[in-house]
């Protein structure tokens, strides 16, 4: 498998002079598996620029949404393929005990929010995704809810001997300092521990978490406690708050690499590319 980052920002698009390095659109990211097929991670606003690039069509492509946040969806009606009769786009998201996925996502791709409706687009299925695993392709794709306003799933994928988790959005100790000891009561310590590669929310530091306990994002010492638990081979570090400037996050991940010592880290910046077989 093959990452390539396409939006790496969290909660709103914050371009700029402050953000060119990491990166100001929200999040979205390309997975190119072993067999050439496309699998996107989250539809922010980053998933326009991925669709403007792709160099060939894919007869099929299938998005995985984390959770239907604006800033995880607002690209969605801008990526070209999504608007081709020719390609077959399944766009796969939490279940809800409400509404289906597409209804959900309907709400936004309507008047008076967008023009365009669910319904003229040419080639769309919608898959509503309970805690499970499932196949995708030479895919194996394991879902679970994690800590997140509303709902939420991380994601972890294994293709052969390569694995992956994506935890976009993510309060792995809600209201703690610190998480806890034992890895069963820590949210998405199962979906990470051992993979190849984590893509984790890296959103605050300590001192702006404990004014924002329950938003649903990580602090430093929690993004340091989850990786020293999870042991995955490289942490990237995504979802970086729209309010950090690109020297703020230097020393932030200064910081969180003096707590990790011995896990190679990587910040999640635009077009970063990560090979998950290392």
């Amino acid at each position: 498998m093959k990452l390539t980052f396409w939006g790496t920002r969290g909660s709103i698009a914050s371009a700029g002079p402050d953000t060119v390095r990491y990166g100001g659109d929200t999040a979205s990211v390309e997975l190119t598996t072993g067999d050439g097929a496309l699998v996107v991670l989250d539809a922010g606003s980053g998933i326009r620029q991925l669709g403007n690039h792709l160099t060939k069509t894919y007869p099929r492509v299938d998005i995985l949404l984390s959770h239907l946040h604006m800033d995880h969806v607002q690209g969605l009606p801008f990526f070209r393929p999504l608007l081709n009769p020719e390609v077959e786009t399944h766009i796969w998201g939490p279940i809800s005990t409400t509404r289906d996925l597409r209804s959900r996502i309907s709400r936004y791709l309507s008047p008076p929010l967008f023009p365009v409706r669910v319904r003229d687009l040419p080639n769309v299925t919608f898959h509503d995704v309970i805690p499970s695993t499932f196949q995708l392709g030479s895919l194996e794709v394991t879902a679970d809810l994690i800590t997140h306003p509303g709902s939420t799933l991380g994601y972890r994928i294994i293709e052969g001997d390569e694995s992956l988790a994506y935890l976009s959005d993510h309060e792995p100790a809600f209201g703690l300092g610190r998480i806890p000891d034992s890895p069963e009561w820590t949210s998405g310590s199962a979906l990470a521990r051992g993979v190849d590669v984590l893509v984790h929310d890296a959103q605050y530091t300590d001192e702006e978490y404990a004014r924002r306990v329950g938003w649903g994002h990580t602090s430093l010492t929690q993004l340091a406690d989850l990786t020293r638990q999870a042991e995955p081979g490289r942490l990237v570090t995504f979802h970086h708050d729209p309010a950090h400037s690109d020297s703020e996050l230097d020393v932030f991940h200064e910081q969180l690499r003096a707590l990790i010592e011995g896990t190679e880290m990587l910040a999640g910046v635009p077009e970063l590319e990560v090979d998950t077989s290392g």
